[in-house]
């Protein structure tokens, strides 16, 4: 499916390249004051490789020349284009400019009406320049609207969601209920401590009061005989 989607790219693509050489070079013509100048547009089971054909007439062999060089020159300065191959340039009777996907013919007047390539080639179109540079213009225009449409016709992605941001690290408070429990465990060791030396104090006491009982009774002087 990729491959058909890019062969048709590339075949309207070398077709509407194929339509401006075209263009150029028949303003050539009339710049030129090309006699008669017509564009055929060939049938594609009659015309073999070629598209169009671009015929023109001169009144004598320096003109034909003047426009043949014209047209082979601004082709390659303005597209990077070279004819395939160039006939009849020396005695400027017929001049033939072969760019595979169209044929240029500089014909001398009488020439031309003898060889009458227009009545060879009944299946072709006949246009002139201007009417190939508005259907030109037509069929770009409505390229441009039709991809306008195509994507205006697109659903536009949904928006990301966004993260919250994340607090940085080293700066975060003590939970709070450490706090509490840190707070309370403090008192109650305090107040367990305060119980076990209350209970142990009187132990003390009471020790200490046996051990000088004791020591009376032995410093008591024994009673005298009578």
């Amino acid at each position: 499916m990729k491959l058909r989607v890019q062969s048709q790219r590339m075949t309207t693509e070398t077709k509407q390249q194929t339509r401006n050489l075209v263009q150029a070079a028949a303003a050539v013509c009339e710049e030129k004051k090309g006699i008669d100048t017509r564009i055929l547009e060939l049938d594609p089971i009659d015309s073999g490789l070629s598209d169009f054909f671009l015929v023109t007439s001169a009144s004598n062999d320096r003109q034909a020349i003047a426009i043949a060089d014209e047209i082979e020159d601004r082709l390659k300065k303005h597209f990077g284009v070279f004819p395939n191959s160039v006939e009849g340039r020396r005695h400027g009777q017929w001049i033939l400019l072969d760019y595979v996907d169209f044929v240029v013919h500089v014909f001398l007047a009488d020439r031309r009406a003898f060889y009458d390539i227009e009545r060879l080639r009944k299946s072709a179109r006949p246009l002139s320049p201007a009417e190939f540079d508005a259907e030109l213009k037509a069929e770009l225009a409505a390229r441009t609207t039709a991809a306008r449409q195509k994507a205006s016709a697109k659903p536009k992605p949904a928006p990301k969601p966004t993260k919250p941001a994340k607090k940085p690290a080293g700066k975060r408070a003590p939970a709070p209920k450490a706090k509490k429990t840190a707070r309370k465990s403090a008192p109650a060791k305090k107040a367990g401590a305060k119980k076990a030396a209350i209970k142990k104090a009187p132990a003390k006491k009471t020790a200490a009061r046996k051990t000088t009982a004791k020591k009376a009774a032995v410093k008591k002087p024994a009673r005298k005989k009578s």
